[in-house]
């Protein structure tokens, strides 16, 4: 027993609005202080889904000796941007604040994310931005900075669409009526810069959802600015194809060893 994952359910990790934020704690097997952490981060076009989406990645990487946190954020049903990215760094800053409970080194914590998690996970490594976006949900004394990103899928660029519905457009339901340097200031590929943290990226080659070319225009950008980057390829697989039990295994083993590496 004594090599099981210590799972927390529901614990409170700071404020998102009115409400309270919430996630569920991965804690690996054993003592051990000062372990490497990583935020995890769920998908569903910023409007659905929720933070047990993702449980699986919680508990292979826990199992591996990174203390995980799967987290929730307002979904865009709720409010717009940037109060995705407010929760999102706010449980980051949860991490760093909680470090010597959870037996956490503050310095070695990561992010991943799928999707519009994969999104919210690269906007998480931007060092000069918004400040708005750091929010007011709680831990303002430590930073919400990461050392490691791991985005899967991920739309690299917030794309301003003219007469949509917005409950078609995923892009317009997350921004609200905004103007196109709000949308640019969204969108990673466009914030980038050479103080970015090492980035790995996962994608199938078929993907119907977010285009292959959101990866690979992000790592021809993450190269340029000479940032430490993977691209991982996965060959004629459709948007979430890491849902399959084979798969998902595959992507955290790359996972485990690309944190491994850079945390």
């Amino acid at each position: 027993m004594e090599n099981l994952v210590n799972i927390k359910d529901g614990i409170k990790i700071g404020l998102a609005g009115t409400r309270d934020l919430e996630g569920d704690l991965f804690i690996p097997p054993g003592d051990e202080k000062k372990r490497p952490a990583i935020l995890i981060v769920h998908g569903g076009g910023w409007r659905e889904g929720d933070r047990k989406q993702l449980r699986g990645y919680g508990i292979l990487l826990a199992r591996e000796g990174f203390v995980c946190l799967c987290s929730s954020y307002r979904l865009s049903t709720e409010d717009i941007w940037p109060a995705q990215i407010q929760d999102v760094n706010c449980a980051i800053r949860y991490l760093k604040s909680n470090s010597e409970d959870l037996g956490i080194d503050p310095d070695r914590i990561g992010i991943t994310g799928n999707s519009a998690g994969g999104h919210l996970s690269l906007m998480a490594g931007l060092k000069d931005y918004d400040k708005n976006f750091e929010g007011e949900g709680g831990h303002a004394e430590f930073s919400s900075e990461v050392k490691a990103i791991c985005a899967i899928y991920p739309p690299a660029k917030i794309r301003k669409i003219e007469n949509t519905d917005p409950i078609i457009d995923a892009y317009r339901m997350l921004m609200g009526d905004v103007d196109q340097e709000e949308y640019d200031k969204a969108s990673p590929i466009l914030q980038i810069k050479e103080d970015f943290p090492p980035t790995m990226l996962v994608h199938g080659s078929s993907d119907s959802v977010v285009r292959l070319q959101d990866s690979t225009d992000l790592y021809q950008k993450l190269k340029e600015e000479n940032i430490p980057a993977e691209l991982h390829i996965f060959s004629e697989e459709d948007h979430a194809f890491d849902s399959a039990r084979g798969y998902g295994r595959s992507v955290a083993e790359l996972q485990h060893l690309f944190f491994k590496k850079y945390l």
